[in-house]
């Protein structure tokens, strides 16, 4: 398979991205530049985490605007996966390939920290190698992390199994005090409808390898490559 890694100005977990893709799947990547306007034939596409344009104006708003990012919107458009993480998933909001926005935190304060995610929600293109309520423990380094949407989005969000991840502490309970951002309904992940794209603001890619402290981001990848792949 071949994975497309996009770079903005300011993408800093880029190179991370295609560490986990070639070192730990084996597999083709892809440096995609914000002023492409070829995908290069990828079978998927990864916006990596960073601070696109420097954030300016708001996380994502003006990468939404990049020609790469018709490629993108036409890639998913397809049925073909695309995977936002931390500023990826903000950008993925801003070009409206998925519901909701990400604000500031709850505490208004930069945070960079290990998290717990319940798996749930209904998305078998990235959710095979999990079991259902399956505790996992990923990275987390952000400012404006929170996931906000009107309460008829979040429902329907809810009701179509669409959100994937949630925070919770080590033993799986969603409580305020495991919510590192503030996050409506404790959301770290979600899938539009056609669960193709998902956007998380936890960093699967950092979390590949025992030496790293948690290998519990490699299943994503590994479920991706097996559905598409096959």
């Amino acid at each position: 398979m071949k994975f497309g890694i996009v770079t903005f100005p300011g993408s800093n977990c880029d190179t991370d991205a295609i560490h986990a893709v070639t070192d730990q799947l084996g597999q083709t990547a892809f440096a995609l530049w914000h002023r492409d306007h070829d995908t290069q034939g990828c079978d998927v596409l990864i916006l990596p985490g960073g601070f696109a344009y420097g954030d300016a104006l708001r996380a994502g708003a003006i990468a939404r605007f990049s020609p790469i990012m018709q490629e993108v919107i036409a890639h998913a458009e397809r049925g073909a996966p695309v995977i936002g993480i931390c500023n990826g998933f903000q950008v993925l909001c801003e070009s409206h390939l998925l519901p909701g926005a990400l604000m500031r935190n709850a505490g208004l304060k930069f945070v960079c920290d290990w998290v717990h995610l319940r798996v749930e929600g209904s998305a078998p293109m990235y959710l095979n190698g999990y079991q259902q309520g399956q505790v996992l423990r990923l990275p987390i380094a952000h400012g404006e992390g929170r996931f906000a949407a009107d309460d008829d989005t979040l429902d329907q969000l809810e009701q179509n199994g669409q959100v994937v991840f949630r925070y919770c502490d080590a033993s799986g309970n969603v409580t305020d005090a495991s919510n590192p951002n503030g996050a409506m309904r404790g959301i770290a992940g979600i899938t539009n409808a056609a669960g193709n794209v998902i956007g998380m603001m936890p960093h699967p890619e950092r979390a590949v390898e025992a030496l790293l402290g948690s290998t519990d981001g490699l299943p994503l990848f590994e479920s991706l490559l097996a559905r598409v792949g096959a």
